[in-house]
């Protein structure tokens, strides 16, 4: 009865499993008023494999008196031999977020070359099994934010490695720019400088008899990539001189309709521009790939990070009006999104990305969704959504509204889209980015799907003791940060926006005086039950607010920090010995490592 009255209250799974174990189910009969309160609770009880109902079955009474098999028979000497005992090893890791922009590198901007090689040779050194980075896509050209990307799909041209282009022979050795400082990206400068570069080696390429054999690995990608052909056309058109610095959605209307005619027109007259992108893409797809690679050779993950929205102005949106919220007749978005009002903005956020239309996508059986997952897995081993909250459900926000103040929340796709995705992909291994205003549907559907969940330090020292991002409130299966990259540094919040009761209650709770806090953070994070921790590159070298990342709700100086010249690795020495230590100490390193000093 005690099994009934927790599966009534709403705590049926584990219980019905514990009865499973030893061979009982039970039924409980709720009346349908209660029945109708308890369905989302039930609902959080459905698999992924999508079983339309949960049953519930009266408990036998019968099995459970039924005798056990040998009882009281010897079980013989190798009961307790070690090939007997449990596995006590639960995969715990730990890593680092680190955006590529931000590695070292002599051109302005962090590369996909020797710097990003070297990184990954720190990670392994410190222990570390994974590199977390942000969305690699091409960032919006007025704030560079690569949550504002140009296309879901493809990468960041101002992250190839131009040392690579001139050693194959795409560029010359004449063509290197001038060095720039190892200072904050000044993206403008960068991109002035080397785009014209990599238009040079994208013609190279296409056009040198020396290169024949690279053509036919970039035809391959071509042709694996079918996205590419609407990504390299939008670019094409957006940067022509009648339309340059006009949305899409105010092109003559045969291009903003996607006329089959006028696309065909407008593939001629830029067949020039679209192929230059291709190769630049295959260049880009080329050198992360061998990233990747390298990472995963030294045993590190890579864990990418896909907005749950894509950039009005793209060619995601320009190729699929259907699926989003736009006007009929103007195509201009309807709704758009943000979030409301919360601890980052008295007025919430605008994003301005325009909204899903879901019943769209769940008609197509959500094939763009599988598209876009599927190439997250070409670049990644995991991928970060985020605004996961999104999918349970999401803030619409009408696209003449200048605050996020004014919305109402919408449905989300809900378990439909991660079965449509399981289906059609396999397993799709995703991070839930489930932060800001979080509901009980957001829980129970990043439960039903198995996706680990976030907690953040940072967050953790208000609202009481039973705050989720308190150290003792965690659960396995999440990743742990001191602080994400729309966080403050560890130093800078304590030196800023934390309160006397954040402080007061932060140093009796891990016997920390404040010294130390970005490191006081790091071992709480490692000695965390999640079963992964992430710690931003800034609070390892214990930096201050000069260093942020991102400062949400603000557009215009973001995303430009960088790590050094390219001795900040031996700089770091001591902290490398002390992050293994750390990793070690925590059962944070791979099965079978050997005892380290500490």
């Amino acid at each position: 009865m005690q099994a009934a009255r927790q599966l009534q209250c709403g705590r049926g799974t584990r219980v019905a499993r514990q009865l499973q174990q030893h061979g009982l189910c039970c039924v409980v009969r709720v009346p349908k008023q209660q029945q109708r309160a308890q369905q989302p609770r039930l609902q959080a009880q459905r698999t992924v494999a999508g079983r339309a109902r949960v049953v519930l079955c009266r408990a036998d009474a019968a099995a459970a008196a039924a005798p056990t098999p040998n009882i009281g028979k010897p079980l013989g000497p190798a009961y307790s031999e070690d090939g007997n005992m449990p596995d006590w090893h639960k995969g715990r890791r730990a890593g680092v977020i680190l955006h590529p922009t931000s590695l070292p590198g002599p051109y302005g901007i962090g590369e996909l070359g020797q710097e990003a090689f070297r990184f990954i040779d720190w990670l392994q050194d410190a222990g570390m099994q994974c590199w977390q980075v942000l969305p690699l896509v091409p960032p919006d050209p007025e704030y560079y934010s690569p949550y504002s990307g140009l296309d879901t799909n493809c990468g960041n041209p101002l992250l190839i490695d131009l040392e690579a282009l001139i050693t194959e022979g795409l560029l010359q050795e004449a063509d290197r720019p001038p060095l720039m400082p190892d200072g904050d990206v000044q993206f403008a400068a960068v991109a002035a400088a080397k785009q014209p570069l990599l238009q040079k080696a994208a013609r190279t390429l296409l056009t040198s008899p020396k290169f024949a054999a690279l053509r036919q690995l970039m035809a391959q990608f071509r042709a694996a990539n079918s996205w590419i052909e609407d990504s390299a056309l939008f670019d094409a058109l957006r940067q022509t001189d009648d339309l340059a610095g006009k949305d899409w959605w105010e092109w003559p209307d045969p291009l903003r309709f996607r006329k089959a005619s006028a696309l065909k027109e407008a593939h001629k007259q830029y067949q020039q521009q679209v192929d230059e992108f291709v190769a630049v893409q295959f260049l880009f797809d080329r050198q992360w790939r061998a990233v990747k690679v390298y990472a995963n050779a030294k045993g590190i993950k890579i864990i990418g990070d896909m907005p749950i929205y894509v950039g009005g102005q793209s060619a995601d949106v320009w190729a699929n009006r259907h699926l989003f919220e736009l006007n009929e007749e103007s195509c201009a978005p309807d709704n758009v999104s943000g979030v409301p009002p919360d601890a980052f903005s008295a007025t919430g956020q605008l994003w301005g990305s325009p909204l899903y239309r879901w019943e769209a996508h769940e008609a197509e059986g959500y094939k763009w969704w599988a598209h876009r997952m599927a190439r997250a897995l070409q670049l990644y081993d995991e991928t970060r959504i985020d605004h996961f909250r999104a999918f349970a459900g999401y803030w619409s926000i009408v696209a003449t509204e200048e605050t996020a103040m004014n919305g109402s929340w919408c449905v989300g796709p809900g378990i439909g889209l991660f079965q449509a995705l399981t289906a059609q992909l396999g397993a799709v291994p995703i991070l839930a980015e489930d932060l800001g205003v979080i509901t009980t549907d957001v829980v129970q559907l990043r439960e039903q799907i198995g996706a680990p969940g976030m907690v953040v330090l940072q967050f953790a020292w208000g609202g009481g003791t039973n705050n989720v991002h308190l150290p003792h409130m965690h659960y396995e299966n999440s990743f742990c940060y001191p602080g994400t990259h729309d966080n403050e540094t560890a130093v800078g919040w304590l030196a800023g926006s934390a309160n006397a009761q954040d402080k007061k209650y932060l140093k009796a709770y891990l016997g920390s005086d404040g010294k130390d806090i970005a490191w006081d953070f790091i071992r709480a994070a490692m000695a965390s039950v999640s079963n992964t921790s992430i710690i931003m590159m800034q609070d390892i070298m214990r930096l201050d607010n000069s260093a942020r990342m991102n400062t949400p709700g603000k557009a215009a100086g973001n995303w430009a920090w960088r790590v050094g010249g390219p001795d900040v690795w031996e700089k770091l020495a001591e902290e490398t010995k002390q992050l293994k230590q750390l990793a070690y100490v925590y059962d944070r390193m791979p099965k079978g490592t050997k005892e380290i000093d500490y």
